[in-house]
């Protein structure tokens, strides 16, 4: 397919770019070879269907998702300086503060 100096000059102003005289005819003949490639691409049939590259053994099996649980080196109870019945025992607001009184501070 080829294409003609006009249609160079109309795509350029569609585009709104400035063309050199000089730089015209190497355009035209760059746009048109262009063309004669995506023809040539266009010509190969793509109806079949094609197996996507994958790494490996082409059967790969992959493993079932199952949601365990994760092992831990310390339990919680063990991390925390305070902690009952499945709880973190923190010191209440204001024990901090000066004349705080009451009995236990961390429950």
């Amino acid at each position: 397919m080829s294409v003609s100096r006009e249609e160079v000059e109309r795509i350029a102003r569609l585009a709104e770019l400035h063309l050199d005289e000089a730089a015209l005819p190497a355009l035209t003949e760059q746009m048109s070879r262009i063309l004669d490639y995506v023809s040539q691409i266009a010509a190969v049939p793509g109806t079949e269907t094609v197996q996507p590259f994958t790494p490996g053994p082409v059967a790969v099996r992959f493993r079932v998702d199952e949601v365990r649980p994760v092992p831990l080196a310390l339990t919680p109870a063990q991390l925390a300086p305070a902690f009952r019945d499945g709880f973190f025992l923190v010191p209440r607001l204001g024990a901090f503060g000066a004349g705080a009184a009451g009995g236990d501070d961390t429950e």
